[in-house]
């Protein structure tokens, strides 16, 4: 409706002033002002300070904020309509305004919008800062298209900070709004002029790569400026030639006013009186942190209060030959905040199923190896340059974070507040396709230089293992990015599943490994030199998450995993030594052996004096130089997640029955046969001590400080023997 009366009279005189002379026009100003306290109908017309966003929620129909029309005379005659001696003149309302009432449902959602949608008030300055990128990337295509399409200025996004005033601008010179698209896209909450203008740019062949850089969506994200903001104005003037300037005013309460403006340049202004609450958005610092973790990579020059901020690149999006290693080793620690050297680096884009565009870096160090804490995942994620969510969860899997960078998608399924992604097929594909790229791509660096991949193994190699455990949908992948040592080769020296299967005899079974904290334990190692002797390569593992990753893998390339100490390995030895005796037939053997009587008799006597520690001892088929060794036990690594499950409860872990297995040619043995019937008493303790030593042996003897006292009497005893 329009309002006329002593304002419009008021209103017209002071568009008349502003033709004469800054003396009359004083003059005239003063007896405007008299006018101005005429009473309260005159001042109905209340245009509240207003913020330009340039355009709706991403698009530039600004949405915008209801207006009380309570608050505020309906022209301030005095700054904003004086005639200023700058050759650029400030914009100025002309005319009447026409006051629009916002519809009840549409007041709530406003509501919504400023008070509940957006989980960080700071988004506010991402929202405006895209929906004036999407301005200037319409005046772009447009000026394709007709030559007359133009701002005269240059394209850039510029913020201004008045603190005293308690006023934010974010201002571009975009295509700005004619008074119907201010009606249709402030006034209305969201709906979205930008996804409009996408769905019209898609129908034509020639316009979809420039819907593609399109960021808003919803139709809210101009309403955002609420949540630090009690008013908004903005100042706009569209593109089109002999197009008219116009302001828009709302102060979220109920109603907007629209009134003509002159001194108004192409593009869009949208001024924020700032709330009492939201005063650290009048500080420059801070802004200029908020623009470069939401907004760095906007495709147009951002400025606040003159200085540039958006500086770096988006790499991502340029073709991956013409990056420079200087340009990956900053944009990588830009992202991920660290000062070493990206180790790797990958730019994969495609377009099929869906639209990625996306940088990837494996850092130098690992945090985590450092002491610090489980480290966040260190991808980003993207949709057309803006940023929807730092280091976010869901994208790749959790044994991936050590992954830095960025992941770009025009097809992400956001919520309203594009802060969170919507569950569903688009995020499960996103997420497959990425990390099967990023498995392909170490897989191709492992090729490219084994020994730098060691390196990279060295240092990362925990998180590969984890994966293995976790990702069951990639492990055979992953699995063929494991390194471990291998007795063939020198210490030090990595070698990955695949090259240890090329290597095995047509005749082995199995992939043969052996968990010890240190090769030289391995080496000499009772469980080892039976595999040794018989000329068998085995892995050795020396990390205490190995034995769960070889637990959880099982098999690879059709080939069992199996340890040297378990029962499955004393089986193939059985088996060993069997074909060897029936190809050599009997040898001499300057040892001597129990016979199978004296054998049966110690064994018998052994069990009864190991009591239930034991569930069998019997006189072992492998080959070995000790006197004993346990099998069938629980795994050193089994035994340290009990006690750590155990906690400080004083819980003693009892060890499961294990079996014992002898060797009766050994002398040591054999003294223990003959000693059991002389002295009895020491033959106990000499047994037990076997079976300590077997533990240790195994890993298992969880305080050997217990043996002490024994070892000592058997030590006094064959001192004083002799």
């Amino acid at each position: 409706m329009r309002q006329f009366s002593l304002c419009t009279a008021r209103t017209r005189m002071l568009a008349a002033v502003s033709a004469f002379p800054r003396v009359v026009a004083s003059r005239s100003i003063a007896a405007s002002s008299r006018l101005s306290s005429l009473g309260a109908s005159a001042r109905k017309v209340a245009t509240p300070k207003l913020i330009h966003t340039a355009g709706l929620a991403r698009c530039y129909s600004t949405e915008s904020k209801p207006d009380s029309g309570q608050k505020k005379a309906a022209v301030e005659p005095s700054e904003e309509n004086e005639t200023k001696p700058e050759s650029v003149q400030k914009e100025a309302t002309v005319g009447p305004s026409e006051k629009h009432e916002f519809k009840a449902e549409t007041k709530k959602l406003l509501h919504i919008v400023a008070h509940s949608l957006y989980s960080q008030r700071e988004v506010f300055v991402r929202e405006l800062v895209s929906n004036a990128s999407d301005a200037l990337e319409k005046l772009r295509h447009l000026q394709v298209t007709s030559h007359d399409a133009s701002s005269g200025a240059p394209m850039e996004i510029r913020i201004n900070v008045d603190a005293d005033k308690k006023t934010l601008e974010f201002s571009d010179s975009g295509i700005g709004m004619t008074e119907d698209e201010l009606k249709q896209n402030l006034g209305t909450i969201a709906r979205s002029g930008s996804k409009a203008y996408i769905e019209n740019m898609e129908n034509s062949a020639d316009s979809k790569d420039a819907a593609n850089t399109i960021v808003g969506q919803f139709g809210v994200g101009f309403y955002s400026a609420f949540m630090v903001g009690d008013d908004l104005t903005v100042y706009t003037r569209s593109a089109t030639p002999g197009s008219q300037g116009y302001c828009w005013k709302s102060d979220g309460l109920g109603s907007y006013t629209i009134s003509k403006a002159e001194n108004v340049p192409i593009g869009t202004k949208i001024v924020i009186g700032i709330r009492d609450d939201a005063k650290e958005f009048l500080d420059a610092d801070t802004l200029k942190g908020v623009i470069k973790k939401y907004s760095n990579f906007v495709g147009f020059p951002i400025s606040v209060n003159g200085e540039k901020v958006n500086t770096v690149e988006a790499l991502w999006t340029k073709d991956k030959n013409s990056i420079s290693e200087e340009e990956h080793e900053n944009f990588y620690r830009f992202v991920s905040h660290a000062w070493d050297k990206p180790m790797y680096q990958l730019v994969y884009k495609a377009d099929g199923p869906i639209s990625i565009r996306s940088i990837l870096y494996t850092p130098t160090n690992n945090p985590e190896g450092m002491g610090f804490d489980r480290i966040k995942p260190g991808v980003s994620l993207y949709s057309r340059k803006v940023l929807i969510m730092p280091n976010a969860k869901g994208i790749l899997p959790e044994w991936l974070r050590f992954v830095q960078g960025v992941v770009d998608s025009e097809d992400l399924p956001l919520n309203l507040s594009r802060e969170l992604l919507q569950n569903g097929p688009v995020i499960a594909r996103l997420k497959l396709i990425i990390t099967s790229r990023i498995i392909k791509w170490l897989q191709e660096e492992s090729r490219k230089d084994a020994d730098k991949f060691g390196k990279f193994f060295n240092t990362f190699g925990v998180y590969i293992k984890e994966g293995v455990c976790q990702d069951l949908q990639n492990q055979k992948e992953i699995a063929k990015l494991l390194r471990f040592e291998t007795s063939s080769n020198e210490a030090g020296k990595l070698i990955a599943l695949s090259e240890y299967v090329e290597r095995m005899p047509s005749d082995q079974k199995y992939i043969y490994y052996f968990c010890t904290p240190k090769r030289q334990l391995g080496e000499d190692s009772p469980y080892y030199e039976p595999f040794k002797k018989h000329g068998t390569e085995v892995l050795f593992l020396h990390h205490p998450l190995d034995e769960f990753v070889m637990g959880r893998l099982e098999q690879f390339e059709g080939k069992k995993l199996v340890s040297v100490d378990s029962e499955e390995a004393s089986k193939e030895l059985k088996r060993w030594s069997e074909e060897e005796m029936a190809e050599d037939g009997a040898k001499d053997d300057s040892s001597v052996a129990l016979t199978k009587e004296q054998s049966d008799e110690l064994t018998s006597w052994m069990l009864s004096t190991f009591g239930t520690k034991v569930k069998e001892v019997k006189v072992s088929d492998r080959y070995m130089t000790y006197p004993a060794i346990v099998t069938d036990f629980d795994s050193p690594a089994v035994r340290n997640m009990m006690k750590m499950m155990a906690g400080n409860s004083g819980t003693e872990i009892p060890q499961r029955p294990c079996v014992v297995e002898i060797n009766a040619k050994d002398p040591i043995v054999n003294g223990l046969y003959s000693l059991k019937s002389k002295d009895e008493g020491l033959a106990r303790k000499v047994s037990q001590q076997l079976l300590d030593n077997a533990y240790i042996a195994a890993g298992i003897l969880d305080d050997p400080r217990v043996m002490l006292k024994r070892l000592n009497d058997i030590i006094a005893a064959a001192v004083v023997k002799n």
